[in-house]
C-alpha cells in the first residue's frame, strides 16, 4: 500500500484528468515505450472506430470522494480477504469442488463457500435428477441470501465403454488367476465373475492375448478366449473393480486406439443439458470430447435454447482428444484436464508433460483451464495429504492453471473442508513464490485478435498488466460487458488482483473460473468517470480499498456513440 503515496506525488501535475499521454511521455521516471513494449499509441481514429487512450493521473479531491448510491455485488469472501491479508496475498487460482453426499447440506455448502469454493461441480454420472435439482437450488439460495458468488457447473456423463454391472453394489476385489466373463448381455440375478458392458461392440477388433485394463490400472486381465461378442479373461493384475469402471485395451505395451462409434453426447446427456438450461447453470463440462464438432453442436443448441450465456468446457481425457487439442481448445470456452481418465489412455509417465502442454496452450489461446482428478486423493480417507500430493498441487499452480478441482475428496470424502483448505494454502504459497521469482510472465504471447478493435484490446491488456506490475498498483479495475478484457488481463497473470465490474450476471458467474479475477455485479453507465467513482466509493465503504491506494483502470464498455474508447488509467483513491 506504500506505493500509493509515491504514485500520487509522482503524478501531480503530470496529466490533467482527461489528458492523453503519448508514447514519449514518462511515468515514474520511465519512458512509456519501456513500460508498454510493442504498442503503438495514437491519438487518431483507427479502423473499426476504436481509439486507444492512456491516462495517468491522481484524481482531484472531488473525484473519488463523491457519495454515490448503488449496490455492489461483491462476494463475501472477496470482500474480507483484502482487508485481512492485503491485495497481494489474495488467492488467484480458482477452486472447484465436486458436490456429493458428503457435502450436500446447506451448512456444508456454506462452509465450502467460506473456504474459497468458486465453482460447485455436479457430476451427472451419480445421483438422481431430483438430487441435482436440490443442489442447484441450494447453491443459488446460498448466493442470494449469504452474499456468495459460487457458480454452478454440470458435468455430463458422456459416451464411453464402461461397466454397467459386475455383480456387486460396490467395489469388489479381483484375485490373481481368477477367470471373468465380459459381456454386453443383460445380467439376470447374481452372476459371479461376470461383467456387463454398456456397449454391444466393446469387443470388436480385440484378439486373444490382448490386455483389458480397468480404470487405468486398478485391475488387469488378459483375453484368453472370444465367445461370440463376449470375452473370457484371466486376471493378471489383482486389484479393485469399482462400479462404472472404464475399459481400455492394450496390445504389445500400447493402448489400442478404437473408434467405438459412440456419440460424444448421448441421449441422456442431451436430457441433462436441457435440465441444466432450465435451471440456469453457468458451465457445462462435456465428457470424452474427441474433436470440436460436439462442442460446436452444443454451443448452437445453447444459443437457441438458453436465455442466458452458458459456457462450455471440454474435458480432455482421451488420446484422440490430444490429437485434436488445439481445435477443441479453440471451439470451447475452457478446458478441464481430467487426469484420471486421461491416465487410462496414455502411459502414466506422460501425464505431467501433457498437463503442462495443455495448460500452456490454453493460456496462449486465452481459455481457462482446470486441473482435475486425484489432486488430494488420500484425503478421501485421511485428514492429511501426502507430501507428493501437495507438490502436485503446487506444480499445477506453477504451470499457471486457472483452477484446481476436488472430486471424491469433497464429494464423498470425510475431510472435504480440510482438503479445500489444503488446496487453498498450497496454491497461495506457490503464487507468492512465483511472484518473488518473477515466473508469471508469458513469453511470446499468441496474437488472438483479428479485427483492429480486438487487437487493440489485446495490446491494451498486455500493456496494462505490465504497467500494473512495474508501477506496483494495489488493484486493477476492469469494466466489462462480456468479460473479454477481464480474461485478457487474467491471461497475463498480473500481481495485482483484478476487480471485474459488469452488469451482466452471466458474465459475473463465468468470470469465477478466471485466474485472479474477482467478479462484481453493478450497474454500468456510458460515463466511465462515474463508473469509476461509484465502484471505488462502494469498495472504499466496504473497506476493500483505502485512501491512497493506486488502481489501474481498463474498460471495454462501449458508449452509445460510434467510437469505443478503450483506455488505461491510473488513479489514486482519495
Amino acid at each position: 500500500m506504500t506505493m500509493a503515496g509515491y504514485l500520487a506525488v509522482s503524478f501531480t501535475g503530470l496529466a490533467s484528468r482527461n489528458s492523453a499521454v503519448d508514447s514519449r511521455s514518462w511515468v515514474c521516471g520511465a519512458p512509456m515505450e519501456r513500460l508498454c513494449n510493442n504498442v503503438e499509441w495514437s491519438k487518431s481514429k483507427v479502423p473499426g472506430g476504436v481509439r486507444a487512450v492512456l491516462q495517468v493521473g491522481s484524481e482531484a479531491k472531488e473525484g473519488l470522494s463523491k457519495n454515490v448510491d448503488g449496490v455492489l455485488g461483491l462476494d463475501v469472501v472477496s470482500e474480507s480477504e483484502p482487508r485481512e491479508k492485503g491485495f497481494l496475498s489474495m488467492g488467484k487460482t480458482k477452486l472447484v469442488c465436486t458436490i456429493g453426499p458428503a457435502c450436500s447440506s446447506m451448512e456444508d455448502l456454506e462452509v465450502l463457500a467460506l473456504g474459497g469454493m468458486d465453482v460447485a461441480r455436479l457430476n451427472l454420472c451419480h445421483n438422481t435428477r431430483e438430487w441435482h435439482l436440490d443442489m442447484i437450488r441450494k447453491i443459488k439460495k446460498l448466493n442470494k441470501e449469504k452474499g456468495f458468488c459460487v457458480s454452478v457447473m454440470i458435468d455430463t456423463e458422456g459416451s464411453q465403454v464402461h461397466v454397467v454391472d459386475h455383480g456387486a453394489p460396490s467395489s469388489i476385489k479381483v484375485e490373481e488367476g481368477s477367470i471373468w466373463l465380459f459381456t454386453a448381455k443383460k445380467l439376470d440375478g447374481s452372476s459371479p465373475c461376470t461383467v456387463q458392458a454398456n456397449y454391444p461392440g466393446f469387443s470388436e477388433g480385440i484378439k486373444i492375448g490382448d490386455e483389458l485394463v480397468i480404470d487405468g490400472g486398478m485391475a488387469g486381465f488378459q483375453v484368453i478366449e472370444k465367445i461370440g461378442h463376449d470375452l473370457k479373461c484371466k486376471c493378471i493384475d489383482p486389484g479393485l473393480f469399482l462400479p462404472r469402471a472404464k475399459f481400455s485395451f492394450w496390445r504389445d505395451g500400447r493402448i489400442l486406439e478404437r473408434n467405438n462409434e459412440l456419440p460424444t453426447l448421448s441421449t441422456k446427456d442431451w436430457a441433462d443439458i436441457d435440465f441444466g438450461i432450465s435451471e440456469g447453470v453457468d458451465f457445462i463440462a462435456v465428457s470424452f470430447v474427441n474433436d470440436s464438432s460436439a462442442i460446436s453442436c452444443l454451443k448452437d443448441h445453447l444459443s437457441s435454447k438458453s436465455p442466458k450465456s452458458i459456457r462450455v468446457l471440454a474435458k480432455i481425457e482421451s488420446l484422440e482428444a490430444l490429437h485434436n487439442l488445439e481445435n477443441i481448445v479453440e471451439a470451447s470456452d475452457g478446458i478441464m484436464i481430467a487426469r484420471g481418465d486421461l491416465g487410462v489412455d496414455i502411459p502414466l509417465e506422460q501425464i505431467p508433460t501433457v498437463q503442462e502442454e495443455i495448460t500452456y496452450i490454453c493460456r496462449q489461446m486465452n481459455k481457462p483451464v482446470i486441473v482435475a482428478s486425484q489432486l488430494l486423493e488420500s484425503m478421501v480417507e485421511y485428514p492429511i495429504p501426502t507430501r507428493a500430493e501437495v507438490a502436485d498441487v503446487s506444480e499445477a499452480v506453477r504451470q499457471h492453471a486457472d483452477a484446481l478441482m476436488l472430486s471424491g475428496e469433497s464429494a464423498i470424502g470425510s475431510y472435504g473442508q480440510k482438503a479445500l483448505s489444503v488446496l487453498r494454502l498450497a496454491s497461495n504459497r506457490m503464487e507468492s513464490w512465483s511472484r518473488y521469482e518473477r515466473r508469471q510472465v508469458l513469453p511470446h504471447k499468441r496474437q488472438l485478435g483479428l479485427s483492429p478493435s480486438e487487437r487493440i484490446a489485446e495490446q491494451i491488456c498486455n500493456c496494462a498488466a505490465e504497467m500494473a506490475d512495474n508501477l506496483g498498483v494495489d488493484a486493477i479495475f476492469v469494466y466489462t460487458k462480456h468479460g473479454h478484457m477481464a480474461s485478457l488481463l487474467s491471461r497475463n497473470r498480473p500481481n495485482s488482483p483484478i476487480f471485474a465490474f459488469t452488469d451482466e450476471e452471466s458474465t459475473r458467474m463465468a468470470l469465477t473460473l478466471q485466474w485472479g479475477v474477482i467478479p462484481l455485479f453493478t450497474d454500468l453507465t456510458d460515463d466511465m468517470e462515474f463508473n469509476v467513482i461509484k465502484s471505488a466509493d462502494l469498495l472504499k465503504a466496504k473497506g476493500v480499498i483505502q485512501k491512497g491506494d493506486a488502481v489501474l483502470v481498463v474498460s471495454d464498455v462501449t458508449p452509445t456513440s460510434s467510437t469505443a474508447f478503450q483506455s488505461i488509467q491510473v488513479k489514486t483513491i482519495s
